[in-house]
């Protein structure tokens, strides 16, 4: 083999190397981005308990019939014991059962006869030390039309053949017993049709003598838009997004023309401009929460900006900022919290960003005769492209996300934002499904903003490619 054929073999040689790299990094997404933000999208669009399946018979094997959907109203044809293991038991909920014990006792022709009787044939007499019974007697039945004799069956079912018939008050002897759960044979109207099926006790609630009753809940479930429509409804709904899209539209433009300053400053070179980088970011370290308890503090009626204006003499007593009847000023005061907080995050990026443009290009401008903001309009901020979709993305996201500051300044009843109400439906309403609906909602608008921001502030490259 010739030295170029063996370099071609070389080259074609897949190299697995950066693949290895960035596994454990498409795992960590996988587990805590992916399959989170998948379930989330089901819980919204998905109700699970939604189809009670019917079956031909008592079985969870036989083949189904027809679904029917959670809150029918049914009617009770028939009912009949199914036997359960009994490890399963405990883990049922609304677990309707029935006892049956196999005994064994003479007849009024004295043959002896072994079958099946359900436990309200039967009348323990005498147990086991470990509560089994051992013996007993068959009840008498009450009721002029009533049979005087109690039919034995050849398995645990009342449809099952009858083996023979004992006369009351017979002594028996009990071979086994068996825990059945019952099952309903039901019917209801179903797109105009009359539907007919076997379901479980556990899923049917029955009411009155027995002869109708409701789907409680299904077993299966299906795609619903049910919950969209309630987050939709839901009579917070709107107040929330107005004030999420009216903190964005003051938030946003303000803290990036304030990082953009931020910056300029500190890329300035001053003398000690470390120092107002340092203090610039001291905000970072500080948690939404806390933000929101300090400027509470200065808002409140006791605060410190009434404190202030009054030792000053321009108020006689003190305002009343957060308040019910001040609604502006609460959104004034997350405003400004929301800007002091974030608006060090914004400037980070917009360093980074000015540190990349070459200080060639910005002398060649002055050079020419570019002010200060001929500079910034034309040469700092076209530059600044990459970085400004990064910052204003990342913004954005954080900005419809806003929750502690906004439930610190107003206790989220006043002033309300969508991840307030997203909280408000999980914790307070119990309702998780309406709260991944405000979820998928809010990651909606986050997507639709990134992709207005990607479009507007493409760089030539990115116009050119397009």
């Amino acid at each position: 083999m010739s030295n170029s054929e063996e370099n071609n073999k070389r080259k074609r040689r897949f190299n697995w190397i950066p693949y290895l790299l960035i596994l454990p990094s498409v795992i960590y997404l996988m587990l805590f981005f992916a399959w989170p933000m998948v379930q989330a999208l089901r819980l919204a669009v998905w109700e699970q308990n939604a189809l009670l399946t019917l079956r031909e018979e008592a079985d969870e094997d036989s083949p189904v019939v027809d679904r029917l959907p959670q809150g029918s109203q049914v009617e009770v044809l028939d009912r009949q014991g199914n036997f359960i293991p009994p490890e399963l038991l405990a883990n049922r909920r609304a677990l309707l059962t029935e006892l049956w014990f196999q005994i064994s006792g003479e007849d009024e022709a004295g043959q002896t006869v072994t079958g099946w009787a359900p436990e309200s044939r039967v009348r323990i007499r005498d147990e086991a030390a470990d509560g089994t019974p051992l013996t007993g007697s068959i009840r008498t039945r009450i009721g002029a039309a009533a049979d005087p004799l109690t039919s034995l069956y050849s398995e645990a079912n009342d449809n099952s053949e009858v083996v023979g018939q004992l006369a009351a008050q017979t002594a028996v002897a009990i071979v086994d017993q068996v825990t059945l759960e019952v099952w309903y044979l039901v019917q209801a109207e179903q797109d105009g049709e009359l539907v007919a099926g076997w379901a479980p006790s556990r899923y049917i609630q029955v009411f009155g003598e027995g002869e109708r009753g409701r789907i409680d809940r299904g077993d299966s479930g299906q795609l619903t838009t049910k919950y969209i429509e309630r987050m939709l409804n839901d009579r917070f709904f709107k107040p929330a997004l107005g004030t999420t899209i009216l903190l964005i539209l003051i938030i946003v433009p303000t803290q990036f023309v304030l990082a953009v300053i931020m910056a300029l400053v500190v890329q300035a070179r001053l003398k000690g401009n470390t120092i107002f980088l340092y203090i610039f970011a001291i905000p970072l370290a500080v948690s939404d929460l806390a933000v929101g308890i300090l400027w509470f503090s200065i808002f409140t009626q006791s605060g410190y900006l009434n404190t202030l204006l009054q030792a000053l003499g321009l108020i006689t007593s003190p305002a009343t900022y957060l308040a019910a009847g001040s609604r502006h000023w609460i959104i004034v005061a997350i405003c400004l919290a929301e800007v002091w907080r974030a608006t060090s995050l914004v400037m980070v990026i917009v360093v980074s960003g000015l540190q990349a443009i070459s200080d060639e290009v910005l002398e060649a401008a002055e050079v020419f005769g570019a002010t200060l903001w001929q500079r910034v309009r034309h040469v700092i901020l076209p530059l600044l492209r990459p970085s400004l979709q990064v910052a204003l993305i990342l913004r954005t996201i954080l900005a419809l996300q806003v929750f502690a500051v906004v439930v610190a300044l107003s206790g989220g009843d006043v002033v309300t934002v969508l991840a307030n109400e997203t909280y408000r439906q999980y914790n307070d309403l119990r309702n998780p499904n309406v709260a991944a609906a405000y979820a998928s909602f809010i990651l909606l608008l986050s997507m639709v903003s990134a992709i207005i921001y990607l479009r507007m502030l493409r760089t030539q490259e990115e116009v050119m490619e397009a």
